[in-house]
């Protein structure tokens, strides 16, 4: 009896273990580069998948363009390890054609408006309309524009638009890396300018508002699979997450708004 209680026990010691195993096996250790756009959106829903599918996620953050040294194309270009990009639309496809992501991976996950925050407590300008901005922008000591997506657009489009490029070329800065609004909280500027949801996540600040509709530039951000990925189902059951129903709410409160049925 007590033999036969023995092998059962270490039987069944034996199939768990072979489970465990089995489990640990198909955990994958998922590498992400993601762009500040959706980065307080995807930290928060992040947890939910590692408990969910039992996968690690590692994660590198960086602009979406630009040369320094945190930027996605120059990780890349280094070697570092992904699996999934997270960026802006037009610099995924520009790394698509690079061969750097996979082509037909593509997956837009949301839409993103620029906006407009000042130092916490301070007054805020009337920016309701592209007269009401310029004067705003026109009447502060100093802005900050970011060196992704937004603040490309903002310098090389907007103030144009506004007639101000001359009077901006001395008072705006645009500010690599760092999020532009811990330069407004730290009053190294009166004014910053950036997509929303990258606006809200840091403290000592108010945000104005986004720009006027008429000036509005809706910047997209996408997913997709990078070339030479060691774990591109894993990365693709994390792009499928981040799209999905379930992580709408997060993506909202961010400051962003899903795009559903987002695959290219």
């Amino acid at each position: 009896m007590r033999f036969a209680a023995n092998y059962f026990r270490n039987l069944t010691l034996g199939v768990a273990a072979a489970l465990w195993l089995a489990g640990a096996a198909q955990a994958a250790e998922v590498h992400v580069m993601i762009s500040g756009g959706l980065s307080a959106a995807y930290n928060a829903l992040v947890p939910e998948f590692e408990k969910t599918t039992g996968n690690k996620v590692v994660t590198a953050y960086g602009p979406s363009m630009g040369t320094t040294v945190n930027a996605i194309p120059v990780r890349l270009g280094r070697g570092e390890p992904a699996d999934v990009l997270i960026l802006v639309g037009y610099a995924l496809d520009d790394l698509i054609k690079q061969g750097k992501a996979v082509a037909g991976s593509r997956v837009d996950l949301v839409n993103s408006k620029i906006g407009v925050a000042v130092k916490a407590g301070s007054p805020k300008p009337d920016i309701s309309s592209a007269d009401a901005l310029k004067r705003a922008l026109l009447a502060a000591k100093s802005v900050a524009y970011s060196d992704s997506a937004s603040g490309v657009y903002v310098s090389t489009e907007m103030f144009d638009k506004l007639g101000i490029a001359a009077e901006m070329k001395d008072k705006a800065k645009k500010i690599p890396a760092t999020p532009v609004a811990e330069i407004v909280a730290k009053g190294e500027a009166e004014l910053g300018l950036q997509q929303i949801s990258e606006l809200k996540p840091v403290h000592g600040v108010d945000i104005v508002g986004p720009l006027p509709d008429s000036l509005q530039k809706i910047t997209v951000f996408s997913a997709g699979i990078a070339t030479g990925s060691k774990e591109p189902e894993a990365g693709k059951a994390l792009i499928k997450f981040l799209a999905s129903p379930a992580a709408r709410g997060t993506i909202i409160n961010s400051g962003l708004e899903p795009i559903e049925g987002g695959a290219k």
